[in-house]
């Protein structure tokens, strides 16, 4: 237990880093911070890698083994009514607990913060229970996704143009930490039932589609009711004159979170201890293992979000709009594309679903060239959002392409890719991007009228890059699957034959 929350602090204090760099080197070498202001940061860095650390321990002891065995067990009874509840049930609780939707809630000006997070869960609620019957029913990924899709970009014609870069947004930032692991257990327990030769390629699948149903929810909330939203109001840097200062900022914030993460996790826990009351299926050893796996998650997510609120959010904004005030402005687009890069490249998320991908596809996708696609793809995407917002170009341009490019992919990218790259998507948009990246780019907004315009919407570019960055890799990997194998033109690169690629893509073995 203890060596797996040393390798996960580890694998938080990784994807810190990159940040930590930017703001030292920022500090050091073009703007001068006041120290009491780099302080504070630096605190709330060690709370987030604490707090990462035990977050992700606890979702790997309790959430991920409940996921995959509430998946298994409710597919089995072959009951579509309890495979519907607890489908949709198990989403929308799941994405309640979610860090990055609770960091969003509190950045959106001019929506009730409850009430964003209801119409989300319950988005992904139905987007999980419309992803579960997708593998029961075998259905096609792309033809969802290409139905979806049109739905989608049909209400953000008609949603008011401030409502739809949070809309998008949301969608980005609801499978995080706690979800993904959590949605990819339960779709493998699922998909581990059919147990055909497509059933672990639809396994696949479910990021993508809860990334979508909040899409649709919030843009259905913005047509409904119509929010035009307030004024958006920058967190106050707080007066701090010593380390006891920095230490009582902290601990006054602590009390409130307390209580808001427990609201946000006693869902969970109440789905775990009816679905343990029904089966037994945990004993006494594993049901320990379980309860000490949320108590890891309760105090990871306090001290998460103890350090966003108080360290991560406000310098994030300070630091944009002092960059964007200075004569250092063009620093911008390459500063944002070289923090998307290896912000990418350090995710906990994104490590682990290269490993599944790597496990699932017996080495036919290699790890090392999804890290190199993603990575190059968040960069392109970060430097897009600043020319966004420094050029006041509406979002449209940006994901509309980026939706065709997508669905036009899925009839040639092969099935495994498709799936892996809409489920990236939410492995992408990780801690960082809502506690950092999306602050930063509020405070790059010197005209605070459009920030719902400029601002927002960042979340959304990034997690659009890995379905067009991963489908464009598994076409150019079937194409030499096919140059490799010209005397085989039988055999169905797809589903009936193993391609395995060295890391220059050299030699294949047909398995």
């Amino acid at each position: 237990m203890f060596e797996k929350l040393k390798e996960m602090t580890h694998e938080s204090m990784l994807t810190v880093i990159p940040i930590i760099a930017v703001v030292v080197a920022f500090t050091a070498f073009i703007q001068p911070m006041p120290a009491q202001m780099l302080l504070l940061f630096l605190f709330g860095a060690v709370l987030l890698v604490v707090g990462m650390g035990l977050l992700t321990t606890g979702v790997d002891m309790a959430l991920m083994p409940l996921g995959g065995d509430i998946g298994s067990s409710m597919t089995k009874s072959r009951k579509m009514l309890l495979i519907c509840v607890f489908s949709f049930v198990m989403g929308a609780t799941i994405s309640f607990a979610e860090p990055d939707l609770q960091v969003l809630s509190k950045l959106v000006p001019g929506i009730e913060r409850w009430t964003l997070l209801i119409t989300v869960s319950i988005g992904v609620g139905l987007s999980m229970l419309m992803a579960v019957l997708r593998i029961i029913l075998n259905v096609s990924l792309s033809k969802i996704i290409i139905v979806c899709y049109a739905i989608m970009i049909s209400l953000a014609i008609i949603a008011p143009s401030n409502f739809v870069p949070i809309a998008f947004d949301a969608g980005g930032v609801v499978t995080g930490p706690i979800a993904v692991p959590f949605i990819l257990a339960m779709g493998l327990g699922v998909a581990s039932i059919r147990a055909d030769k497509t059933s672990l390629d639809d396994s696949f699948g479910l990021v993508a589609l809860c990334i979508i149903g909040p899409v649709i929810s919030v843009l259905l909330l913005g047509i409904v009711f119509s929010p035009q939203g307030a004024p958006y109001a920058p967190p106050p840097i707080p007066e701090l004159s010593s380390t006891n200062d920095i230490t009582m900022e902290f601990l006054s914030h602590l009390p409130y979170h307390l209580v808001d993460v427990a609201r946000s996790v006693w869902p969970i826990i109440a789905v775990f201890a009816i679905y343990q009351a029904i089966t037994r299926r945990y004993h006494r050893k594993s049901f320990f293992r379980m309860l000490m796996g949320f108590a890891y998650t309760y105090v990871g997510l306090v001290l998460f979000m103890t350090g966003v609120d108080v360290g991560f959010i406000p310098i994030g904004t300070f630091l944009g709009s002092d960059l964007s005030a200075s004569a250092y402005r063009w620093l911008l687009i390459p500063l944002a594309a070289l923090l998307g890069y290896f912000s990418c490249a350090a995710e906990p998320a994104i490590h682990a679903l290269r490993k599944q991908v790597e496990e699932v596809s017996l080495g036919v996708i290699p790890g090392a060239a999804v890290m190199r696609y993603l990575s190059v793809g968040v960069a392109i995407a970060l430097a897009c959002t600043m020319l966004r917002i420094l050029y006041h170009i509406p979002i449209y341009f940006f994901l509309f392409p980026c939706y065709l490019s997508a669905i036009i992919l899925t009839f040639f990218s092969p099935k495994m890719y498709t799936g892996i790259a809409f489920d990236t998507a939410g492995a992408v948009t990780g801690p960082m991007t809502s506690t950092f990246l999306l602050p930063f780019a509020i405070g790059v907004c010197l005209d605070r009228e459009r920030i719902m315009l400029d601002a927002f919407g960042t979340v959304a570019l990034i997690a659009m890059t890995p379905p067009v960055s991963l489908q464009i890799m598994g076409v150019v990997y079937k194409r030499k699957a096919q140059l490799v194998l010209p005397d085989k033109p039988d055999v169905d690169i797809d589903d009936d034959a193993i391609i395995v690629f060295d890391e220059k893509g050299g030699d294949a073995v047909d398995d």
